[in-house]
């Protein structure tokens, strides 16, 4: 488990698939707005794409998100569209609806933040998000991510379409110093 000051990424388990698809997915417009497929229900006891982890792919790194404080599950991150031989990534989180405002995602983009840049060796990390999304342009921000540019009208939710904003950090830029202590544990 890599852990920051308040919440830890760990391996995803099994039991974490039905949590994380019933709070983030099944809701047509949480699901709408994280995923850039159109929304669609997935039958009970499917796998689910989304969720599900295949421990051969390289370039996708799922994590379930885990409060330090109990252990609770509240979201997911995502270290995805790895490119070794450019040395970049992109990173993506969602939070359970009851674990958002309490400063967990500024915590997890800083926790990926370490395991792009420290554990795969990233030059660069990237992020696109919706332009209304302000919680996770905030958390990217404190992580020192900048605005490097807005995708107008690129993506199509829920009947309309959005602007996205992309935000890079490269690794030369990152300061860890001003981040909290994510030293892996190794007890689990």
């Amino acid at each position: 488990m890599l852990r920051g000051g308040k919440v830890g990424l760990r391996a995803r388990h099994m039991d974490d698939i039905p949590v994380l698809r019933t709070e983030l997915y099944d809701d047509v417009v949480n699901g709408s707005r994280a995923d850039g497929r159109p929304w669609r229900p997935i039958t009970p006891g499917q796998e689910d794409s989304r969720l599900a982890v295949d421990d051969k792919e390289q370039s996708h790194v799922p994590f379930s998100v885990v409060e330090l404080d109990g252990g609770a599950l509240v979201g997911t991150a995502t270290l995805w569209s790895i490119d070794n031989h450019n040395r970049s990534a992109h990173i993506g989180l969602g939070l359970l609806p009851s674990a958002r405002g309490k400063g967990y995602g500024t915590d997890v983009v800083a926790v990926l933040c370490h395991y792009g840049f420290v554990v795969r060796g990233m030059q660069r990390l990237q992020i696109e998000t919706l332009s209304d999304n302000a919680a996770m342009l905030r958390s990217a921000e404190r992580n020192g991510f900048v605005r490097e540019g807005v995708l107008r009208s690129s993506a199509w939710v829920l009947g309309e379409f959005l602007d996205e904003v992309l935000l890079g950090l490269l690794v030369q830029d990152w300061k860890p110093d001003s981040k909290p202590d994510l030293k892996p544990d190794l007890k689990g």
